[in-house]
């Protein structure tokens, strides 16, 4: 009998509540007070707006024709592989194995087949040096049109990265702040060889429900009807609801309505589970994440996870709660009985940036990286959605997902960005619905401005070159 329910946000289901007369749509979102020393340059606290502006009804045709038209070149060149007038790279069952269960779904592979080797080149990059702020590639070619990929020898020096997660810049090889690090791997080795005493939610057993992307109506609706229904079949009371949001969800580049949400959660006395990825460290005037950020108390998040291998530049993650939830899990999780501990080069990486972070180093550097993050982020939104780019997401988030829509342009962004040094990630269809192909750039403390003019710069004369600036706004 399920006994719990989760409730899990979709990003994808946007659904937003005020419109103007350009086709923008915004989601309002206010900040309380942060009572931290300010940066001239950058304010907490404000009234922030996320805009999820549509696109004209021209790039949305477009979109669907070019799909169709590769989908159809797709299904001929299927044909003209089951004829033999075309090689078949992909694995697929031998004649003898005709009577057996098959290993390969051939349909399920025509998107890898037909549509991602076309443009495979744009992932998996090989990189030869440190994933800082500019890092170097490997150069890589193709002989048979993405089917596979041979090193050439030479390197791309210096590309500009745009597209990790790297926000306060501590992916970084600086003798003196990777001292103590060092002498750990050292003193104790790199890796511990024993157990570190995961299950999804979907295998847990629990009734899953999804809400609309942050829309508090959509999940108030949710939960009054599941209380007032019980579980299925027996109608019985939950006993137990846990609603699971993320801090700042990393393809739309939004932040989560957290103040909302803990009313609602104490309203229904449900429980609420907070994912801080890419919020820890990130947003805040202290970098304590989005309960920082909106002032609330974080006593009031029942389960608040995060991950150490964005900011915090190492690998790993937490679960923070009450000392009831943290016992449990040490006790009943699988990661924690069957898989490797953390090695103390890690643990040392993981604890020098939290003393950075909170000056107990007795510098103000963590401070500082956590206002250069702030201001790049404020800086590279305001002038992306001048230049006339579409753009997503809250003006404190530090990812910015910019709207590409059709299949060639992405492409061709990705492509051209690379040939100017820049290094970008582009997410299409199935990680973003059909019509909304996107390049996702991720701010850094670590860029400088010069860095950022210069990836404004060519975003400008790309945009003008492709026809990217979908944007009505004036």
């Amino acid at each position: 009998m399920v006994q719990g329910g989760v409730w899990c946000e979709r990003p994808l289901m946007e659904t937003l509540t005020h419109s103007d007369q350009n086709g923008l749509k915004r989601k309002e979102v206010s900040h309380t007070t942060q009572k931290h020393a300010r940066d001239p340059e950058v304010t907490y606290g404000q009234h922030r707006q996320e805009v999820f502006e549509k696109a004209p009804m021209h790039v949305a045709v477009m979109t669907y024709l070019g799909f169709g038209i590769v989908t159809l070149f797709g299904y001929f060149r299927d044909f003209l592989r089951a004829v033999g007038l075309e090689k078949r790279n992909l694995a697929q069952e031998r004649v003898e194995q005709k009577d057996f269960v098959p290993l390969y779904q051939d349909f399920e592979n025509f998107y890898t087949r037909n549509l991602y080797m076309r443009v495979r080149d744009n992932w998996n990059r090989p990189l030869c040096s440190l994933p800082g702020p500019v890092f170097d590639l490997m150069e890589r070619v193709s002989d048979d049109y993405n089917w596979t990929f041979r090193l050439t020898g030479r390197t791309i020096h210096n590309v500009i990265n745009m597209g990790s997660y790297n926000y306060l810049g501590f992916a970084e090889n600086n003798a003196d702040h990777l001292e103590t690090v060092a002498d750990k791997a050292r003193q104790y080795g790199l890796g511990v060889c024993s157990t570190r005493q995961e299950t999804g939610a979907r295998l847990s057993g629990a009734t899953i429900k999804v809400f609309k992307h942050n829309d508090m109506v959509h999940l108030e609706k949710q939960l009054r009807d599941s209380i007032c229904s019980g579980q299925p079949r027996t109608h019985r009371p939950w006993r137990k609801i846990l609603i699971m949001v993320e801090g700042i969800y990393s393809m739309e580049g939004s932040v989560v309505r957290l103040p909302e949400l803990i009313a609602l959660k104490k309203k229904y006395k449900a429980c609420l589970y907070l994912d801080e990825a890419h919020s820890i460290g990130a947003v805040g005037p202290g970098g304590r994440g989005v309960t920082e950020l909106f002032g609330v108390n974080p006593a009031d998040v029942d389960v608040m996870m995060g991950t150490f291998t964005k900011s915090f530049g190492a690998a790993g993650g937490y679960i923070a709660g009450k000392k009831e939830l943290v016992d449990y899990l040490r006790s009943r999780s699988h990661s924690a009985m069957y898989t490797s501990g953390m090695s103390p080069p890690i643990a040392e990486q993981i604890i020098r940036t939290i003393k950075c972070i909170t000056g107990q180093d007795g510098s103000t550097e963590g401070i500082r990286r956590i206002r250069q993050l702030a201001r790049n982020t404020r800086y590279f939104r305001a002038k992306v959605k001048k230049l006339g780019f579409i753009i997503y997401g809250n003006d404190d988030s530090p990812v910015v997902p910019v709207l590409l829509y059709m299949p060639g342009k992405v492409v061709a962004f990705a492509r051209e960005m690379l040939a100017r040094k820049i290094a970008v990630v582009v997410v299409g269809f199935p990680a973003t619905p059909l019509t909304e192909a996107r390049a996702r750039f991720c701010m850094s403390a670590a860029h400088t401005r010069d860095m950022l003019d210069e990836v404004l710069h060519h975003m400008d004369e790309l945009g003008d070159a492709l026809g990217l600036k979908f944007s009505r706004r004036k």
